[in-house]
């Protein structure tokens, strides 16, 4: 048997967002910066998809800006921000992803900005109290709040960290890449200033996503080259995964309720199942269903022998799952994320992350295996 449980790292491509890929590769191979009828063509298909992403999540059409993914998007926020914006100070967590957490200790490193760490507790829960306090001391700042942890799934008020953001004129971005596709985000509603998406995650194409920037907010380039984007990202656009990320977040939000029923109940079965066979484990992240991204699962098993090959093991038998971000899965020093909430070494944290591809059927087999793994190695 054979079981994908790593889908906060990338998913399946959904069968429609093929079929439309596949078209636009076979009829539509024009640049669209070109002014030639294929050209136009290509560039019509392009803001297509351009409208349908706005208008998932009530944005206009001029403040969505497609890039390669999620890691670009976070950096055009930051990076810009701090140079377009007059940004002296920063203020993030511990457990951000890499995109965000290393592009903003570089730019303090580079004596741009002045960095500071929001404290979190021991569920790994942004402080808000201490978050208004970081921002009653400093001007200016650039605050950067993911909405959901990529590898323990915490869910961050986002609204909550808006209205501070708004209350000090700090500037408000999040990386919603975790999120996106899997709730509702309404940018009528929901006040910031950047939010980014990556396709891969909510079964688009990789190497795609996006950047929200709100219209107040006037930035530069993070890449330069030509005119594309209009004139905020040099590049040729690339046209067949713009199109397959449209669909796909399409797809996501026409059937949104039914698949997040479907998979919290995955979940919420997996904590029981594994509870009840490996007595002992502890949840890894804030266990509250409303306050924990339902496709994510990070728990801490017994000690055993194989802990370091305890996800060798799993693949072996047919398992996949992460031991954190995929991102820095070939990372000897572990996770940021788990050190930061002082969990124990000795024991080996898995992320299993679901889809709406996933089974009952598939959670048994992984528990069974993970028994039998931890009894004939304790």
């Amino acid at each position: 048997m054979q079981v994908y449980f790593d889908n906060a790292a990338t998913t399946p491509l959904e069968p429609e967002v093929i079929k439309v890929m596949t078209e636009a590769m076979q009829e539509s191979f024009g640049n669209p910066s070109s002014i030639h009828a294929h050209g136009r063509q290509v560039k019509t298909i392009v803001e297509k998809a351009r409208k349908t992403l706005a208008a998932l999540l009530k944005a206009s059409p001029s403040e969505i800006f497609f890039t390669s993914g999620g890691t670009e998007a976070d950096n055009m926020a930051i990076v810009r921000s701090i140079i377009d914006l007059g940004i002296t100070h920063a203020i993030t967590s511990p457990l951000e992803h890499h995109a965000v957490l290393h592009t903003l200790e570089e730019q303090e490193k580079r004596g741009h900005i002045q960095l500071s760490l929001v404290r979190i507790d021991e569920q790994g829960n942004v402080d808000l109290a201490h978050l208004r306090e970081l921002l009653a001391n400093h001007p200016r700042t650039f605050v950067s709040l993911m909405h959901a942890n990529n590898e323990i799934g915490n869910l961050t008020d986002i609204k909550a960290v808006s209205a501070i953001c708004q209350e000090f004129n700090a500037v408000f971005h999040s990386d919603t890449v975790q999120t996106m596709g899997h709730y509702v985000h309404d940018l009528t509603d929901l006040q910031i200033d950047f939010i980014t998406g990556a396709a891969h995650k909510f079964h688009g194409p990789k190497g795609v996503g996006f950047l929200y920037i709100n219209g107040r907010n006037k930035i530069h380039p993070l890449i330069y080259g030509g005119a594309q984007e209009r004139n905020m990202r040099g590049g040729t656009e690339n046209v067949y995964g713009i199109v397959g990320l449209a669909k796909a977040l399409e797809l996501c939000y026409q059937e949104m309720d039914i698949h997040q029923q479907h998979i919290q109940g995955l979940k919420d079965y997996m904590i029981g199942e594994l509870k009840n066979a490996l007595p002992g484990i502890a949840i890894n992240g804030n266990s509250e269903a409303s306050q924990s991204l339902y496709t994510v699962l990070n728990v801490s098993l017994p000690r055993t022998e194989i802990a370091d090959m305890l996800l060798f093991s799993l693949d072996i038998a047919g398992i996949s799952a992460s031991g954190g971000s995929a991102c820095s899965s070939g990372s000897e020093i572990g996770s940021h994320v788990l050190r930061a909430l002082k969990c124990d070494s000795e024991r080996p944290s898995v992320r299993f992350s679901f889809s709406k591809y996933n089974t009952k059927e598939e959670v048994d087999f992984v528990v069974k295996t993970l028994k039998e793994l931890c009894e004939n190695h304790s």
